[in-house]
């Protein structure tokens, strides 16, 4: 029979996800001991946002994140929602404000919130370690039944032994919140998804997701040529659109709008860009033929086309008459170019990759966990939250949401 538990619950990883199972758990009278491999907790916290931190979103909804099964996010979205997150940050007296669709910022610094997450788990007697790198994870269960009117817990049947560089830790339940794989310089690595394995849960195909797009046809020299300009405009890849600023960068296209499409892209699909949102191109044109006859094309495009760019699309789509009056560019002819002004087509050859990726779309199949609690259908007192699991949200603080939520989801069922 397993001899008794050091902790009622061992979290590894100290990012989002890790430090609010660890205070919620506590606050719950569970003894929580939280592992993680740097040097600091929380580092993806604190650049987060361009280190405001953008903690959450107003407008939470499970057609905002992608996962093999849509429906899987619902539960702990429903019952740890946005404004249960926003309470803990009034709670705390933390000042922010509101952006563009619903996102929150720190008014100051993402550090508030890491700090606000650590004081939670100082109060609620969360014990915390760093610099420390788990060697093995070994699973022992009894499988004999507890006595009748027993005090023990339903997971006192098995416990987990960690062994460590820092020492033997043992836990009831182990909840995995290591995040996924994007950013390895903040300390990203694919232990959760070795963890998984090792317990035999099935592991879905990895993608960056949030992550700029890059090229390598004639393109590259465009974005090169364009680097540091914004536009605003409406993007879509595979029948997804989003409308947001689109950053022209020496390696390809990114900003908001490509972060967001970037993951519904594949490789080998097109993006389709409409520089005219708000404008139908083609009446457009043709009312600029007749408001501006005498004027070239490149220098009666919209005001927040730079005059750069208002040069290549002319290289790009007219540049035989690049010195051709308006008035002469026959109807057809501003039609196609309206055409292209409404769908730039373009075939990114890749994205920038796990480097600059917010987010790691896959992961942890959801059908092998619980959507209430978090805990493997096959393994007992193993949970699995935030990043490494397959659920993946918008840019605009819906990870952070999830990480929220899960966490809590679990911290409650153990």
């Amino acid at each position: 029979m397993p001899k008794a538990s050091d902790y009622d619950l061992i979290i590894i990883g100290g990012g989002a996800s890790g430090l609010m199972c660890a205070q919620s758990a506590g606050h719950l009278g569970k003894k929580v001991l939280v592992l993680d491999s740097s040097n600091k907790v929380g580092k993806k916290i604190l650049m987060s946002g361009g280190g405001r931190c953008n903690f959450t979103n107003y407008f939470i909804e499970p057609e905002n994140f992608l996962s093999k099964n849509p429906h899987f996010c619902k539960s702990a979205l429903s019952r740890y929602t946005q404004w249960d997150f926003i309470a803990l940050v009034e709670k705390h007296g933390i000042a922010y404000h509101e952006r563009k669709h619903g996102e929150l910022f720190c008014d100051d610094s993402a550090k508030a919130i890491l700090k606000m997450l650590l004081d939670e788990c100082a109060e609620s007697n969360v014990q915390i370690k760093t610099k420390c790198h788990i060697e093995f994870i070994d699973f022992e269960k009894n499988d004999e039944p507890c006595e009748e009117n027993s005090d023990e817990q339903d997971n006192d049947g098995h416990q987990y032994t960690l062994r460590t560089n820092v020492g033997v830790y043992t836990a009831n339940a182990v909840v995995v919140a290591t995040g996924g794989l994007s950013i390895p310089t903040m300390g990203a690595s694919g232990f959760g998804y070795e963890i998984a394995e090792q317990f035999k849960l099935p592991v879905l195909p990895r993608r960056a997701g949030l992550v700029p797009f890059t090229f390598s046809d004639k393109t590259k020299a465009i974005t090169e040529r364009l680097a540091g300009l914004a536009i605003d405009v409406s993007m879509t890849a595979n029948n997804q659109s989003f409308r947001e600023n689109m950053l022209f960068t020496h390696r390809g296209i990114s900003g908001p709008v490509a972060l967001q499409c970037s993951n519904y892209w594949h490789t080998g699909d097109l993006i389709h860009i409409n520089l005219l949102p708000d404008l139908d191109a083609e009446s457009f044109l043709l009312e600029l033929k007749n408001s501006h006859p005498k004027s070239l094309l490149r220098n009666v495009l919209p005001d927040n086309f730079s005059k750069a760019f208002c040069l290549e699309l002319q290289n790009l789509w007219w540049p035989e008459a690049k010195e051709t009056i308006i008035a002469e560019f026959p109807d057809a002819k501003l039609r196609g170019i309206a055409t292209r002004l409404s769908n730039w087509t373009l075939k990114p050859a890749g994205t920038e990759g796990y480097r600059t990726a917010e987010v790691t779309l896959g992961g942890i199949d959801t059908d092998a966990i619980s959507s209430k609690s978090m805990e493997c259908k096959t393994q007992p007192g193993l949970y699995f939250i935030g990043e490494a699991l397959d659920v993946t949200g918008w840019l605009g603080g819906f990870n952070f949401q999830w990480a929220w939520a899960s966490a809590v989801a679990a911290a409650e069922s153990i």
